[in-house]
């Protein structure tokens, strides 16, 4: 009777006049938590929430039309409904890790081991650059290994020859559009760099992988020099970067933002100045979770402690920029302790979350663990006027993830990047434990491994 009566009141409710088509633009707008507690006013909204058509949607919003396409070509996902889908990613606790064979190319050459390289997936390839090696030398090399739509246990690298970046270790790359965008770096004789690159890459059915760099002109304005920096792309068009090591060893906590052309042909560089904003630190990442917004963690501090801070950073509509700490307490998480850390990777996979793997703590002990930051948590801080400090956040924000199958070596400075569903992850290279040599404190060595984490549902 009370179903009757509240099903009556419904029907009279001019919301449930609208047409289908327009309620989906209307619940478009809405967060998940409440589309699904609007779903459970009635029968009719009820039925609503299981529609395939809104839930493919919801995915092209959240995670963009790339990661919706390539769910769709994935033999692995395509029969799913998009809400199971979203289920089971939301449920996801375990990896898959797997090593990948590594193709040597026509000269017998491979990628040699490495740290504090770039690594990205871009127009379905690998690019690997820089970084430093052995002996504290840095690298020049640009290594492409084409991927497709579906991914091998061989990989095929090819050394480019083109006009590159000078060597460098510490720089960041990032992917804007079909392109590459790199700043920064340091050489092995301590030189901090502060030019910006463009890199493209083009697959030909007949010519295989092409490659190219160029210098690109952001006249006469440009960050201070500095390597060991974090930097991600926002908005699909621009560079931010933040902190890094500058001149004299000194540690940086500047903000900076590259506006694109549309044709990459030219950038602008602008500092951005606001309080708050993090302290000084190297070794951290900056990742973007949508939009203009980015989650910054970790580090080393200016005081060479390691941190374990979370500040997301975001952009109103009248472009101007918000730092805001997300503070939690650390007590509150399962094996907490070992979160703080530098030299780590944070990517954000499908589920609209932070994977944060490896890193090395304050005694420099590298780090094998996996850990899910659910960006879902902090992203309605914005809407907040002070740091949420709530021990229900600090449980709901992470997760450590168990792994099956291959364990590779802890590491740190290793660099990592995921493919357009979000449901791959690719590892290379970075510093590993080595065999203890005689009138050595510790063993240390550059790795050139290459290995695959995959989501298991």
């Amino acid at each position: 009777m009370a179903e009757s009566s509240s099903s009556n009141n419904t029907h009279g409710c001019p919301i449930s006049r609208i047409a289908p088509d327009q309620l989906y633009s209307i619940l478009l707008l809405l967060p998940v938590n409440s589309i699904i507690s609007f779903s459970m006013t009635c029968k009719r909204f009820n039925s609503i929430l299981i529609s395939d058509s809104l839930w493919e949607a919801i995915y092209r919003r959240d995670w963009g039309p790339n990661t919706v396409d390539a769910l769709k070509s994935s033999s692995k996902f395509s029969n799913l409904p998009w809400l199971k889908l979203y289920q089971k990613f939301s449920a996801m606790d375990s990896l898959s890790c797997c090593r990948l064979s590594q193709h040597e190319d026509d000269f017998g050459l491979l990628p040699r081991p490495r740290a504090s390289h770039s690594l990205n997936f871009v127009s379905d390839s690998l690019v690997l650059f820089g970084g430093g090696c052995e002996g504290g030398r840095h690298l020049d090399d640009t290594w492409v290994a084409y991927v497709g739509s579906g991914v091998g246990r061989i990989i095929n690298w090819q050394r480019v020859q083109s006009e590159t970046p000078s060597g460098r270790f510490g720089h960041t790359c990032v992917i804007v559009g079909n392109d590459l965008v790199l700043f920064g770096g340091i050489n092995d004789k301590g030189v901090r760099q502060n030019d910006t690159w463009v890199g493209h890459v083009t697959y030909h059915d007949n010519l295989g992988i092409t490659f190219s760099w160029k210098l690109l002109d952001v006249g006469s304005t440009a960050p201070p020099p500095r390597g060991a920096h974090a930097g991600c792309c926002i908005d699909d068009r621009k560079m931010i970067i933040h902190g890094g090591i500058g001149f004299n060893g000194l540690r940086l906590g500047d903000t900076w933002v590259l506006d694109l052309s549309e044709n990459l042909h030219f950038g602008t560089w602008r500092e951005i100045v606001t309080q708050p904003s993090p302290p000084a630190r190297s070794g951290h990442t900056l990742t973007c979770i949508g939009g203009t917004k980015t989650v910054l963690f970790g580090g080393r501090g200016a005081g060479y402690d390691v941190l374990n801070d979370i500040w997301l950073c975001y952009t109103n509509e009248e472009e101007d920029v918000t730092w805001v700490q997300i503070q939690y307490d650390l007590q509150n998480i399962p094996d907490g302790v070992s979160l703080p850390r530098v030299g780590h990777s944070a990517s954000l996979i499908l589920g609209g979350r932070l994977l944060i793997y490896g890193g090395e703590d304050s005694y420099r002990h590298r780090k094998d663990d996996f850990w899910v930051l659910d960006t879902r948590a902090i992203s309605s801080v914005e809407m907040q006027a002070l740091s949420w400090n709530l021990k229900k956040l600090s449980v709901n924000m992470w997760k450590r993830l168990s792994t099956t199958g291959y364990k590779p070596a802890a590491r740190s400075f290793h660099r990592a990047c995921v493919d357009y569903s979000g449901c791959c992850l690719f590892v290379f290279g970075g510093m590993v434990d080595g065999l203890l040599q005689p009138a050595e404190v510790y063993g240390l060595r550059f790795d050139d491994e290459l290995f695959l984490v995959e989501l298991m549902l």
